[in-house]
């Protein structure tokens, strides 16, 4: 992965801190990401409202709009070597979404293992703030080549860090 001319990652970068601040712990609070999006007719199934397999869908959205945030991308993980895969899923349904609504998913990491991380997606609709579903997943990082599990990458653990929630 490219570094920026100033030396600082791509996370660093759009979070304002530098690799001094990492080293020395000083963290700003844990912030959720949001990522919005629109229900699309092909999303729906007979009964009008969102499929449910389409959760597991957005979250994996989420996700790359979140790499993307945090990494420049989902092949900048990619070009390090690393994969992640779903080891677990987990939907909880609250209300049910439709065509042309307008959801938020807000992402936040729950757990940080060795191999491994928690992620957590409130679906929400946006009119009205009505809590539509819930996303649990683990993911395992992996090496691309090999599909072992391997380490989190210290590239990767301070950014996913400082969007941990206790």
């Amino acid at each position: 992965m490219a570094e920026p001319r100033d030396g600082r990652t791509v996370a660093e970068q759009r979070e304002g801190r530098t690799a001094a601040e990492q080293r020395d712990g000083r963290t700003a609070p844990a912030m959720p990401f949001v990522h919005r999006l629109r229900v699309r007719y092909a999303e729906c199934d007979p009964q009008g409202v969102v499929f449910n397999a389409q959760y597991l869908a957005f979250a994996d959205h989420a996700l790359t709009e979140l790499w993307r945030e945090l990494f420049g991308g989902y092949g900048e993980m990619l070009a390090h070597g690393v994969d992640v895969v779903v080891a677990e899923a987990r939907v909880r349904f609250h209300a049910p979404a439709r065509f042309d609504e307008e959801l938020d998913i807000t992402v936040t990491v729950a757990h940080l293992g060795t191999t491994s991380m928690a992620l957590h997606d409130a679906i929400t609709r946006v009119c009205d703030g009505t809590a539509v579903a819930e996303v649990e997943l683990r993911y395992v990082w992996v090496g691309r080549e090999s599909g072992q599990k391997t380490p989190i990458p210290e590239w990767a653990r301070g950014p996913l860090t400082r969007r941990l929630v206790a």
